[in-house]
């Protein structure tokens, strides 16, 4: 038995265009678009009467694939809680990434919160939280050379 890597992250919104919006300004790239229905989606979800939206976007070499799902059918009515850092559950997608500061700069004029300034993890990374819409917070870590 062997496990060769995360596949892909899940991620369920409410709004799918702002979303989506928000990982494109990011830097990912739409990989693909569906929607899906049916007893076969019913039984993956483990739901009944399923509908849903997706899109797939992805870092342009295919190392990151990330899922976007609109639920239209059943719908969770309850607010979106805005998580904070430490909230339990899974809370971040972390991204290593190339020029943290042009990144952390490009989200903020789109109006992206930032938790803080880019700070120095020792001498190896160089790190930053931010957070986009639905309580979605991605990690921003830059290797240091």
């Amino acid at each position: 038995m062997k496990i060769h890597r995360i596949d892909h992250v899940g991620v369920i919104v409410n709004d799918l265009s702002a979303a989506k919006d928000f990982f494109l300004d990011f830097g990912l790239e739409v990989q693909g678009e569906w929607e899906m229905e049916g007893e076969l989606i019913n039984q993956v979800f483990g739901l009944n009467d399923v509908k849903v939206a997706c899109v797939g976007l992805g870092t342009p070499d295919g190392q990151v694939w990330i899922e976007l799902i609109k639920f239209y059918n059943p719908s969770d009515k309850r607010e979106i809680q805005q998580p904070f850092a430490n909230t339990p559950g899974i809370r971040h997608i972390a991204f290593a990434v190339e020029d943290i500061e042009a990144i952390v700069a490009k989200l903020k004029k789109k109006g992206t919160k930032i938790f803080s300034e880019i700070l120095h993890y020792e001498e190896s990374y160089k790190l930053c939280y931010c957070s986009g819409p639905e309580g979605i917070i991605l990690e921003l870590a830059e290797k240091i050379k």
